[in-house]
Formats: structure tokens, sequence, C-alpha cells
């Protein structure tokens, strides 16, 4: 196993006529937003109450706790995407913000290092008694992670020593050892947190402790069981089978034996970006495996075409192979960035540019779905058609809405989309010996150490509308490298010209890159242009509810129908095999995005249904219309109303 190392978020500078204004929207509203919504100053939002639980925790007001028992988590992942800005541009005024929350924090720590608000105010004396479903080595772990990522933007050490107290005090309470307990949490993210706090203080104790936790999974007796007999039989969550269904929580089996993708989506791919931390840390090939086989089950027979995973409602969770429904799928936002966290820990285990495909597909389509234009409103769930009419009415369409939410009781999307697009830079570049990766082609300077010699790559961007890059190479002296670009999997052909020659290449290598090897000197320059037809994207034929169905993509854009351009009833509509496409930009969206126009038809009536409901003699008419298709992420931007990526094709006549 050959670990690649990322490019630094600091060393990174994002100029991109699209993913420069998601930067803004995170830096200018979206991070100054959440903060008025975490002290309940949003207007007809959900309260959230986090800032005021650690005050009363600290001991400045007083009152009780309010919200999820994991409400903690919100405000250490703020704290996360504050850090992340901090390290790519100084703002005073956000870093004082930050740095009173950390003081905060740091009031209501116990003197023996414990940091839960929950269990402070509302259930003090019972900690550690419900580790299935009370989240706190989750909030835990989040609050590890913001600790880290502070530390590394601004060299401030008081909430890393916080934290680094807490976990200690966690490594006397969990282990093997007489009188220690041997549990582990229902919701994975300490696991992932503790190689962090691994690599930001160099204590392999803490690398110790998240092997523990991996390990402890699945063993039997099963620890949720014995802990719920110990706690009198009580339930934090009875609607919710977290104690007695261990699919939920990834405890059926040990992590290593593993090998389909079960229960709670959010809770898996955590489980699995840890377990690929410590695959790398350990060089434990067993463990890669489990990560292989996993990844295989995920993206071969689990994910939707937009990136989305979980296909349930209850519990949140994945279903059965090929089991994807669009109108019912759950799509946690959360659970397509803990894709793109497992992603890139493959992706520096074992280079293949199948896994930057995914981290491109989840970005570009369910991530940002999660979010409004305007960054003020979020989905929680991401669903692939949407009928307003049935949403309240239906109770199994109970999770789907037709419009993003201005906040909500368990926040844990907005804060997530936050720290993932403040850190997007770490995920444009990665560095292997004398190789520089390009994983995502997003516009600006990244400045890195390759071959031992520092150089500056300028990327120039114009991917996401035209399929045009260009690469600039700055060095203080020759230096010979190979500079990868990957070839996407929605791409058949690229036109690349350099050193004064230019060819199409219509495949990568056996990684799916293209390498080019030279002595880069400065001012040398790369260009790129991707072919970027429309596609008709199929499902794979085990997909019922997709079968002789067809959604559209061009580039890393998957597209819907949306009633806005195409009236109600969109599951009336079909596309001709023959119907070619136009090209033009929607006002309001993002420049350079475009929206795409086709010939189709919508099937009709032909009439005399007033009081029947079924017939035998009736027939369809065919009335030929103008389909309208936008961005996937774009839609409910617009008002509320009928949504479909799915779209019925008619064969050539």
């Amino acid at each position: 196993m050959n670990q690649t190392e990322s490019a630094a978020n600091r060393n990174i500078q994002i100029n991109d006529p699209f993913w420069s204004e998601y930067i803004r929207l995170v830096r200018e509203v979206m991070v100054p937003y959440q903060w008025e919504a975490l002290n309940d100053r949003i207007e007809g939002a959900e309260p959230s109450h986090a800032i005021r639980n650690f005050k009363i925790a600290a001991g400045r007001e007083e009152g009780e706790f309010y919200g999820m028992v994991f409400q903690d988590s919100d405000v250490a992942k703020w704290l996360e995407a504050a850090a992340y800005l901090l390290e790519t541009k100084r703002d005073p005024a956000l870093e004082e913000i930050a740095d009173g929350v950390i003081e905060l924090i740091a009031e209501a720590q116990r003197g023996d290092g414990y940091i839960n608000t929950y269990f402070m105010l509302k259930e003090p004396g019972r900690e550690w008694s419900d580790l299935a479903e009370c989240h706190e080595l989750y909030c835990a772990g989040h609050l590890i992670e913001a600790a880290t990522a502070y530390f590394r933007a601004t060299g401030k050490r008081k909430l890393l020593d916080a934290v680094s107290r807490f976990a200690d005090y966690i490594d006397t309470i969990f282990g093997t050892d007489p009188g220690k307990l041997q549990g582990y949490d229902g919701h994975q993210e300490i696991e992932l947190a503790l190689v962090k706090l691994h690599q930001a203080t160099g204590n392999e104790k803490y690398l110790r402790m998240s092997s523990y936790f991996l390990g402890q999974r699945g063993r039997k007796p099963h620890y949720f069981e014995e802990e719920w007999e110990k706690r009198g039989r009580t339930l934090h969550f009875p609607q919710l089978s977290m104690v007695h269904d261990h699919s939920y929580s990834q405890s059926h089996l040990p992590v290593r034996e593993q090998d389909t993708a079960e229960g709670h989506a959010v809770r898996l791919v955590y489980m699995c970006t840890a377990m690929a931390d410590i695959a790398a840390a350990t060089q434990d090939a067993g463990m890669l495996e489990a990560c292989r086989k996993l990844w295989d089950n995920i993206v071969s027979k689990r994910m939707y075409i937009t990136g989305g995973i979980g296909s349930m409602e209850q519990g949140e969770s994945f279903t059965a192979d090929y089991d994807l429904p669009g109108d019912l799928a759950y799509a946690e936002t959360c659970a397509s960035v803990g894709l793109i966290f497992f992603a890139r820990r493959m992706l520096q285990l074992h280079r293949s540019s199948r896994y930057a495909d995914v981290i491109e597909r989840a970005l570009y389509n369910t991530v940002i779905s999660g979010m409004s234009l305007d960054g003020t409103r979020f989905f929680y769930v991401n669903p692939l058609e949407v009928y307003p009419e049935v949403l309240g009415r239906n109770k199994n369409y109970n999770h789907v809405k037709a419009e993003r939410q201005g906040w909500f009781s368990c926040a844990c999307c907005p804060p997530n989309v936050a720290r993932l697009l403040a850190s997007l830079g770490e995920y444009i570049y990665s560095v292997q010996g004398d190789t520089v990766y390009t994983e995502l082609y997003i516009g600006g300077r990244v400045e890195t150490v390759v071959a031992g010699q520092p150089v500056v790559i300028e990327q120039h961007s114009r991917y996401a509308s035209e399929g045009r890059v260009s690469f600039e190479v700055t060095a203080e002296q020759p230096v010979t490298f190979t500079l990868a670009l990957r070839l996407p999997d929605w791409c058949d052909a690229v036109e690349v010209a350099a050193g004064g020659t230019s060819r199409i290449i219509t495949s990568g290598d056996d990684d799916g890159y293209i390498r080019l090897t030279r002595e880069w000197q400065s001012g040398d320059k790369v260009e790129l242009a991707f072919a970027m037809p429309v596609k008709r994207m199929k499902g794979h034929p085990l997909i019922r509810q997709t079968f002789s169905k067809i959604a559209l993509q061009r580039g890393p854009f998957v597209y819907c129908l949306e009633e806005a351009d195409n009236g109600k009833r969109l599951y009336q509509l079909r596309l001709p095999e023959e119907s070619e496409f136009t090209l033009s930009e929607e006002g309001g969206f993002p420049e350079g995005v475009k929206t795409l126009a086709a010939d189709g038809t919508r099937l009709t009536s032909a009439g005399g249904w007033d009081r029947e409901l079924y017939r035998s003699d009736s027939s369809w008419t065919r009335e030929q219309v103008r389909l309208t298709f936008i961005p996937y992420f774009a839609w409910a931007n617009r008002g509320v109303g009928e949504m479909s990526v799915w779209v019925g094709e008619e064969a050539k006549k």
C-alpha cells in the first residue's frame, strides 16, 4: 500500500467560475447563517439551543438542556468549517468568534476531561450507559475533528489540549483491561477522529484507541444488548431498533467480515473512512481488503446516479442490492459527504481514478443539492423524484420535502456541507513520490513539493460548463515529475495540448489517468478539452425502478425535469431516442451551467375518465412538447413543484 498525501488546504487557493461562488457562500453566508442558527436567532427556523447548552454547562446561564442528544456535534462541525476558512484566509472577526466558542467549551469541560452537555445537564451520572443510542463518542469525535482543524489553521492549542484530555479520559473508560467497558459507539465517528488526533499530536495511543473501537464492533455477546439489560431495558429512541438491529450500526459482524453495505448509511461510510485510515497507518492488508469489498458493494449495487446513498427512510439505511427507488430515496446529504470522505481515503491508499469519479459525482450532485443557491436553506433528504401532491398525505413520503428548510431539529447536514466545501482544496490534488495527481478540475493555485522541489501549479478551469482546463507550472529550477490527469468516467475522449503538440486520448492508463512526464520549467502549460456530450444513462437491468428509463448527464452533472419548465405530471413525458439536445443558460443558476432542451412527447388520455378509475378501451394520444432539463443540484430553487431525474424513453419508430 503506497499512501498518497493530499495538498494541505492552506496551500491551495480556489479561483473557479463554478466553485468560487460556493466558497464565497460558505464564508459569507453559510457559516454566519449557521452561527445565527446555533444561537437561535433565525426567525421561523427550528431552534438549536446548541450554544446555550454549552453556556448552561459552563455556568454562564441557568436553564435546561434542549435538543437532540447529539446537539453538541452541530457546534463542533461549525467550528471545523470555520477552521478550514481561517486556514485559507485570515478573518480576525471569525477567529474571534471561534476563540470565544473554544473558551466556552473549555469552561464547560469537567475536571476529568469529559465534555457532553446532554449528560452533564440532563442525565448526570449516566454517562456511557447507552452507547447504542446516545452518541457520546460521536460528539467527542466531532469535537476532536474541530480541534485538529483549528490547531492546523491557527496554531492555537487550547481546544486541542482540551480534546486530548477528553481522549485520555475516554482511554481510562474503554478497553479490554479488567474494569473497563468493552463497548463502542452506536454512531461511528470517534474512530476516524482519533486518527486525526494521532496525526496532530504524534501520540500512538490515539491510533490504538481507534483500532480498539473498530475491533470491538460485532463481537459476541453483543455489547448493546448487554448494556440495555444493565440499564433496565430503557430506550432513548424507542421508534428505532438501535439496540437489537445490529446491522443498523454495522455491529452485526466484525468489521473485517462485512462485505455488504448494511444499516444506517452515514454510520457505514464514517466507519469505512476510519477503516481505511487504520489500513494506511498500520499497513493492514486485511483491513484494506474489507474496505474494498464494502466500497464495491456501495458503488456497484447500492448508490444512486447522483452519488446519493441510503435508499430507505426507516433507519436512514441501505436496503438490498439494486433497490434504488427514486421517490422514496433517503440519500441523506451527510451520507454523500461521508462517501466522499471514504473515497478520498481509498484514493490515498489505492491509486485509481474510480474513487475520484465518485467524489465528483457526489459533490456536483447530491452534496450541493443539499443547499439552496443562496446558501440559506437545506435539504436533509435528496430524492430523485418528487410529487408534492402526496407529501403530507402518504406517510411513506414523510421524509421527502419539496422545498429546502431553514434549519432542522437534527441539523447535521448544513454544517457537514459547510465543512466539506470549506476544505474543498484538499480534494483537488494529491502527491505521491514524483507524481502530482489532479483529482478534481477546480481552478486555482496550489503550492506543493514534488520530487523534492517546490512547485506552483495554476489551474484555469471552465470544466463545469465547457470541459476546458489548462495548467501552468512555476518552478524555481527545472524539475522532472509526472502530472497525472484524471480521465473522468463520463468522458470518452480528451484533447491534450502540451509542449507544442496536441493529441486525442480516449483512455487513461490502468489507473484511469493521463500521465505527462517531463522536465518542467516555469511557464510550461498543458491544455485539456474534454468531450462533453449529453449522455443517456441507463440503470443496471436489476434496478427495477429505472428499467426502460434514462437519465441525462453532461459532464459531472446529472439532470432532471422540473415542473417549473415542463408543467405537472412529469411521469407522462417521454424522451425519444432520436431527440437532439440544445444547450442554454438559465438566469439565476451559477455562471456557465447549462440547461438542456429536446423534443419529446407527453402521453395523454383521449378522455372519458370522468367517473371511471380503470378502463379497458382507452388509448393514449401523443402530444409533441419541448422538454427542458436542469442540473439536479439546482432543483427546488424556483418554487414548489414536481421533479424527476429518470424519464421514460421512446424507441425509434
